[in-house]
């Protein structure tokens, strides 16, 4: 396992990655000594081109680890575009289990891939911000950041 760190506007980002590619990227302060991947060269400039609002979308290896439910969640959350939100409602709409509300909340609470895999970018169907595993005021950033929220 590969691991580094990325400062960014909102805090230290944690990147883990495997041989076939990024497997985490949480905010995270405490450090481990890292051990690199060429991976993370890319990552970190993608990362820094998204911050300066050169980049929408990534173009990243992704090892995602999960139930087969939640990678259908996780790859809906690619699809949702910059700017953009959607409600939980919606992707469990869209994955034919309109039931399956908090089902799809808790796949997204999940999520290992912040930003990239955007789960920031799902909100409640009330319009409101709900959960985000690095907390609502880095997900209200990111929002704003995209132009998704005033």
């Amino acid at each position: 396992m590969f691991i580094d760190y990325f400062e960014s506007p909102i805090g230290t980002i944690e990147l883990t990655a495997t041989e076939k590619g990024l497997s985490s990227l949480y905010f995270h302060a405490k450090k481990h000594t890292p051990k690199s991947t060429p991976l993370f060269a890319k990552v970190k400039q993608q990362l820094s081109e998204y911050f300066a609002q050169e980049r929408t979308t990534f173009d990243i290896a992704l090892d995602l680890k999960g139930t087969d439910f939640q990678q259908q969640v996780w790859a809906q959350l690619l699809t949702i575009p910059s700017g953009e939100t959607s409600t939980y409602a919606q992707i469990a709409k869209t994955l034919d289990r309109p039931k399956a509300v908090r089902a799809v909340g808790a796949a997204n609470g999940k999520n290992p891939i912040s930003i990239i895999v955007p789960c920031h970018r799902v909100i409640g169907s009330n319009g409101k911000l709900t959960g985000y595993a690095g907390g609502l005021e880095r997900k209200q950033w990111l929002l704003e950041h995209e132009g998704a929220v005033a």
